[in-house]
């Protein structure tokens, strides 16, 4: 199958910056891909090479099967996009500006805009002026431009800036929707982690312009490492007995023991049978895993 994204050696320098380094990225149909990485990484640039609002300088973009050129609109009508603070018109209502994107679009009557106001909860807001509008009503009125023309692909730069949780979740679940229900490919870019991990199917991380980690959503379990974390009331004296049984116990700035060997996690009663024999039986014994903000920071710090 013929990816619905392709870019091979994407690079994007500005002087002496390196933007985005030797990117290699191929994402197929019906996939919702998270690019994740810090402020600054290279994401916002990445996606605009994308869209052809930035011109590489090297390497190859395809999207929709072909080549990405500044200007170049042939795959246009069939994206949707949405990137860094959402334009409007300030003086058009909601409505308007909806009406306005239809026409530029070539959409035929009314239906495309009032269903995507209904779509984004917009509709006690369709008569209001754009410039009054809060950031989080700015940002649901720029997802319903993307998504007026019902694309086949959606490119989303930090879609829930603004958002309440409770617009976070529904916006959520309407790209789970389009992805499952209707085959859309969603690319979205996110410094959130956890925003990235409920919804994407596949993670990128992306760290001073290069993709250093990819994986499918579905595994990110099994990278998250564990630990044994033990205390003691004669932490020294609980050090030792481990050392002597085999197990290589590091002491943690919170004045207990980490073990981090397979074999203690894998058997914490050795462990607390160990401390036991020595006289030094264990106050505290629990098999502890990194959390997502852990693991983010380890990949990007590699």
């Amino acid at each position: 199958m013929a990816p619905v994204i392709e870019t091979r050696g994407l690079t994007k320098r500005y002087a002496t910056v390196v933007a985005v380094d030797e990117l290699d990225l191929r994402i197929t149909a019906g996939e919702i891909y998270g690019l994740l990485g810090l402020n600054g990484a290279g994401k916002t640039t990445t996606i605009r090479m994308l869209l052809g609002m930035v011109r590489p300088t090297s390497g190859v973009v395809r999207v929709l099967g072909a080549a990405v050129r500044p200007g170049a609109q042939a795959a246009w009508s069939r994206v949707g996009y949405l990137v860094e603070t959402p334009a409007a018109y300030p003086e058009l209502t909601v409505r308007e500006n909806l009406a306005v994107a239809a026409r530029l679009r070539a959409l035929r009557g009314s239906n495309h805009v009032d269903e995507v106001i209904e779509r984004l909860r917009l509709t006690a807001y369709a008569g209001q002026g754009a410039r009054t509008l809060s950031l989080g009503n700015a940002q649901r009125l720029g997802l319903a431009k993307a998504l007026l023309h019902k694309p086949d692909l959606l490119i989303l730069d930090e879609p829930a800036n603004g958002l309440d949780p409770a617009g976070i979740v529904e916006i959520r679940d309407l790209l789970r929707e389009l992805s499952q229900e209707h085959g859309a490919t969603v690319v979205l870019s996110s410094h959130i982690l956890t925003e990235v991990t409920r919804l994407a199917t596949r993670i990128g991380v992306i760290h001073r312009g290069r993709l250093v980690r990819e994986l499918e959503a579905g595994d990110l379990t099994a990278h998250l490492r564990q630990r044994l974390s033990v205390s003691a009331r004669d932490l020294k004296a609980a050090e030792l007995a481990l050392i002597a049984a085999g197990f290589i116990p590091i002491r943690s700035d919170a004045d207990d023991l980490v073990l981090t060997d397979a074999r203690a996690v894998r058997e914490p009663d050795a462990v607390a049978i160990a401390l036991v024999a020595a006289g030094c039986p264990p106050t505290r014994l629990v098999v502890e895993q990194d959390d997502l903000e852990t693991f983010f920071l380890r990949v990007v710090e590699a």
